[in-house]
């Protein structure tokens, strides 16, 4: 009786099924035999060629292939895959799109087999391919389970029962699909990609001709995640490839994956200062790897040379031209170009938001405040965890201080906002090894504006400005400090905001002599802070009490170092105005006497009128000179002071 299965078209899975069928049992009576095992045995003359069997008519076949083999067959070639293996994934992967073939098997292998073939199936049927060792042995040590393009699913049970499976990733990639590995992303995906200038694009190129020529690993260091991704999918493009983003090390079947969809792996790794890593090995896969990271650590691979590349901040008319594309306002762009030192990746989420504001704000283009807006709203970038943002903004009027100080603080905002073209006609020993940074300490007592100072600088320079929180970055773990640090120091740089160091001593202190353990970690870490801190490529205003705590080798990596004096009574006099505004009822007597004996600094100063303030509110009236003196005696008080004679007088 013949069988009501129509014969099958001839693929590579074809002769796997018509190899299963040659091993059963000739049928009693065919019409008693099951669905399943009728439509296995109708394989077999579907492969036959002149009266030959299924491995005689084998060659032929892979000589004038169907389209849907030739990914596999290629892999053949890639990977030195011989006959069994090939037969084993072809049928592997036939279960995973065709129900009847799971359940033919599962007919066959009964009863200690499942929908999957196992080793002792697979080495049975297709043993006729094998000359010398067993076809296990050939199976368990081929390319094809070393590759992960075959995976045994319970290597726990005896051998012989274990199943075999291609991965589903590979599964789709034999046909010709994208698939998806759990810690993989391909290509960019919805993200829109960053706008890169003419210098990096044309270095992008030099990569793309040369990285195909050998194993290498091009390690690409940057602080913004979005333009790396863009850089490495562009050096990807430029090799007729696609970029695959990788965040783990269980990476099965891989290097099958990337010879089967093109793909150029880029791994996303986040070192600490001083570590170490290698990358994973990526079995049968010959090709260049990148690699993004931040400024610190070391990153290699097995077998192949390292390239590092940091991408640069553009020139100032290349950063031009990416604000015109970000912003399209041409008088904002140069402006922004000539005093920010924004990267690719940054000027375009700054555009990206500052837009969203100006159109939330009505304005018709975005305006200076628009971006200042968008650079306090971007900092999802892990700032706020290791620093403390001060956004209040501080104007000329705020900033009481000797005209000499005000002098120094004034040639500290030139050098900032010239610090990128610095150097341009210098001579080359002036050249060499500059860092466009600036590092300036602020000496002082504790009170007399080094901290206001600083709000006024960020304030003029148009950047937000964020004390670090030294409780969040120092640990008592070894090695956490340096770590928490350069996240600090690279999550600044990218998204260049001044930086503040209060009572900079407690991080940048003297080193000491070795005599115990701990000794030789406090210096390990002030030399990492010495170094970084050269090569930051933000502003950094520290300020301590004593210029005299700090490491000698600290000072020459200074730019400026600004000494804040005790006001004068002049000054004094000007505090208490500032601070008082015109709601008082101090005559000019009161405020002269206040000046002349008083001698606070501006933060004690502060504290005693709000103390008034409090005390004239709660009697309803304007700020009276007795609230004044009650505000400053508590100020001595705390100082552990003796207030002075002549203002006890009038309490």
């Amino acid at each position: 009786m013949e069988s009501r299965f129509t014969q099958p078209s001839v693929r590579l899975r074809t002769y796997a099924l018509a190899a299963i069928a040659a091993q059963l049992e000739p049928p009693i009576d065919a019409a008693s035999d099951p669905p399943e095992l009728q439509w296995l045995r109708s394989h077999l003359p579907a492969v036959a060629s002149t009266g030959t069997g299924w491995l005689d008519s084998l060659p032929d076949y892979l000589r004038q292939p169907i389209p849907q083999d030739v990914p596999l067959l290629r892999l053949v070639k890639d990977l030195s895959l011989t006959g069994i293996e090939l037969l084993a994934i072809a049928l592997a992967a036939a279960v995973e799109d065709d129900v009847l073939v799971g359940r033919t098997l599962a007919r066959v292998q009964a009863p200690i087999g499942g929908s999957r073939p196992t080793l002792s199936l697979v080495a049975a049927a297709f043993a006729a391919t094998v000359s010398g060792p067993s076809p296990l042995a050939v199976l368990v040590n081929g390319a094809a389970l070393q590759s992960g393009l075959l995976i045994r699913l319970n290597d726990r049970a005896p051998l012989p029962e274990q199943t075999l499976s291609v991965p589903l990733h590979l599964c789709l990639g034999l046909d010709g699909q994208d698939g998806t590995l759990a810690g993989t992303r391909l290509g960019l995906g919805d993200t829109p990609p960053v706008p890169l200038p003419p210098s990096i694009q044309a270095t992008i190129a030099r990569y793309g001709e040369s990285l195909p020529s050998g194993q290498r690993l091009l390690v690409i260091r940057t602080g913004s995640q979005a333009e790396g991704e863009t850089v490495a999918a562009a050096i990807a493009q430029a090799m007729h490839r696609r970029p695959l983003f990788i965040d783990t090390e269980d990476l099965p079947g891989l290097g099958p994956w990337l010879r089967l969809r093109r793909l150029l792996p880029v791994f996303s790794v986040d070192l600490a200062p001083g570590e170490h890593r290698t990358l994973p090995p990526i079995p049968f896969s010959d090709g260049p790897l990148l690699a993004l990271t931040g400024p610190d650590g070391y990153l290699d691979a097995i077998g192949r040379d390292v390239l590092s590349w940091t991408l640069p901040v553009p020139h100032q008319d290349e950063r031009q031209t990416l604000w015109q594309q970000a912003i399209a306002n041409p008088d904002l762009a140069a402006e922004l170009a000539r005093h920010h030192r924004h990267g690719s990746g940054r000027i375009a989420q700054l555009g990206r938001l500052a837009r969203h504001h100006s159109q939330f704000q009505g304005h018709d283009q975005p305006t200076v405040e628009d971006i200042r807006a968008a650079a306090w709203s971007s900092e999802g970038v892990g700032l706020d965890a290791l620093a403390q943002p001060l956004t209040q903004p501080i104007g000329d009027d705020a900033l009481v201080i000797p005209a000499p100080l005000k002098q120094d603080l004034h040639w500290l905002l030139q050098r900032c906002r010239v610090r990128d073209t610095l150097i341009e006609g210098l001579g080359v020993s002036a050249t060499a090894r500059y860092y466009p940074g600036v590092r300036t300490l602020f000496v002082g007592p504790s009170g007399t504006g080094k901290t206001l100072a600083a709000g006024w600088l960020a304030t003029q320079l148009s950047m937000p400005l964020y004390r670090v929180d030294l409780a969040s970055v120092v640990s008592k773990y070894i090695g956490e400090t340096e770590k928490n640090l350069a996240q600090l120091l690279a999550r600044a740089e990218r998204a260049e905001v001044v930086l503040l160091f209060d009572e900079a001593d407690s991080l940048f202190g003297k080193r000491t002599d070795v005599q115990q353990a701990n000794d030789r970690f406090a210096n390990a870490q002030t030399n990492y802070l010495l170094q970084r801190i050269e090569t930051f490529d933000g502003i950094t205003i520290l300020t301590s009490n004593s210029r005299q705590r700090f490491d000698t080798a600290f000072s020459r990596r200074l730019d400026m170092v600004i000494e804040f004096p005790l006001p004068r009574p002049q000054e004094r006099r000007a505090l208490w105005q500032a601070h008082l505004g015109d709601q008082h009822q101090l005559t000019p007597q009161d405020m002269n006497q206040l000046a002349a004996t008083a001698d606070l600094c501006g933060g004690h100063i502060r504290n005693a009128v709000l103390t008034a303030a409090v005390l004239a509110q709660e009697a309803d009236r304007a700020i009276a000179f007795t609230d004044v003196l009650q505000g400053l005696g508590a100020e001595y008080r705390k100082l552990g002071r003796q207030m002075p004679v002549a203002l006890q007088t009038h309490r």
